[in-house]
């Protein structure tokens, strides 16, 4: 009988570190490619900025500061238009991939109720059977 309930706690166990170790799989996929993500848009921004100030280096009087201003905001705008769209991009793949945790959290839990009812229903059938021999 021990080794009956040692071989269903070894079979949830290693259910459980299965599960687990998928859980972390997707978790760090997506920390992968978040991180990717913001990597891109820094080395973007940076590569703008610096331009630009090099740019702005190269002014030596009032009418380049004129021209050089619109480009200042017009590098400005592009740089948090990037971080926007980056941030919308890196929530949607945070969203998909707790959904795909989440679904291989209700598969464990569905499967795990699942032996729970077989093994609950099995008993009653051994102690109705028990029962009915005295």
């Amino acid at each position: 009988m021990n080794y009956q309930y040692n071989e269903q706690f070894a079979a949830a166990t290693r259910q459980f570190a299965d599960a687990a170790a998928r859980i972390n799989h997707l978790a760090l996929e997506n920390a992968q490619k978040v991180f990717g993500l913001q990597l891109a848009a820094l080395e973007e921004n940076a590569e703008a900025t610096f331009s630009f100030l090099g740019q702005a280096a190269d002014v030596r009087d009032l009418d380049g500061l004129k021209t050089l201003f619109p480009k200042g905001v017009q590098i400005a705008r592009e740089n948090v238009e990037r971080v926007i769209s980056v941030g919308q991009e890196v929530l949607g793949a945070t969203v998909k991939t707790n959904e795909a945790i989440a679904e291989l959290a209700r598969t464990q839990i569905e499967s795990a109720t699942a032996k729970a009812q077989d093994q609950a229903q099995g008993a009653v059938a051994a102690a109705t059977k028990a029962s009915k021999r005295r």
